[in-house]
């Protein structure tokens, strides 16, 4: 059974950083390509970033481009969010993703096997 499990979230003032975790189990972890997308109230869920299977390659939405940084851990089967210079508009439920050995278009949510439970992220101003 594959189970991705999201933690980190939290409360933070506008400036602040908080740094999510997504563990992943039941899968070869270097087969999937990793991402965080978010979801906001009352809006359609949207991509955040993503990194290839060996973690060579990133990409990022422009709107977290330089604030945000993806990265993994394949011996501890971990996907991180290091999230700085928090924003209020940054405030959604944060998911982890899984890609099965990766897709041509990496922000395309319909592209991804497995999706963590989500963990809840507030940016207060």
């Amino acid at each position: 059974q594959v189970l991705l499990v999201d933690s980190g979230g939290g409360l933070v003032q506008a400036g602040g950083s908080l740094r999510l975790s997504c563990a992943a189990s039941g899968l070869t972890f270097t087969d999937y390509a990793m991402a965080w997308f978010r979801q906001a109230p009352g809006k359609e869920r949207e991509f955040v970033a993503a990194l290839t299977r060996r973690g060579s390659t990133t990409f990022y939405a422009d709107s977290v481009k330089g604030r945000f940084t993806i990265s993994r851990d394949n011996i501890k089967n971990t996907v991180y969010l290091q999230m700085n210079t928090l924003k209020p508009g940054d405030t959604a439920v944060y998911y982890c993703a899984a890609d099965h050995y990766g897709s041509s278009d990496y922000t395309d949510s319909r592209n991804y096997d497995y999706w963590g439970q989500g963990t809840q992220v507030t940016v207060s101003s």
